[in-house]
């Protein structure tokens, strides 16, 4: 499935290929929208990768960038795939330190006046409900 000699291969079909997108219309969309840059600069899905480019990819609020190693045409499986590129991207922050947002139960009715003040301190926000 890899191509030999490092053949060029579309963006839009290697992003695909490598897993970073679901579908290659999604490939291909994300390319358009600017989503992906091969070498810093914004590209259209036609534009030809080769082994050694690098590859930005913005997905799911945090930036790949990709050193391309090889090139494949095909969609391959998931080890394969990680085999074609470095990630050079600090990995995503854990989830423990995301800021949770308070949830009240479903069908516990209307807060009453203390956790509505609880509320509102949370928010910032003085007794007339402004910042």
């Amino acid at each position: 499935m890899t191509s030999p000699d490092g053949l060029p291969v579309r963006i839009d079909a290697w992003v695909w290929a490598v897993r970073m997108f679901k579908t290659r219309s999604e490939a291909a969309d994300a390319v358009k929208a600017g989503h992906v840059k091969l070498n810093g600069k914004a590209t259209k899905p036609a534009q030809q990768v080769v082994p050694g480019d690098r590859v930005r990819v913005w997905r799911n609020h945090h930036e790949h960038d990709l050193e391309v190693l090889a090139t494949v045409r095909k969609r391959v499986g998931a080890s394969l795939a990680r085999s074609c590129y470095i990630d050079h991207a600090p990995p995503p922050p854990p989830a423990a330190f995301i800021p949770a947002v308070p949830v009240r139960d479903r069908g516990a009715g209307r807060p009453t006046k203390r956790e509505r003040r609880e509320m509102e301190k949370f928010r910032g926000m003085d007794r007339r409900g402004r910042a």
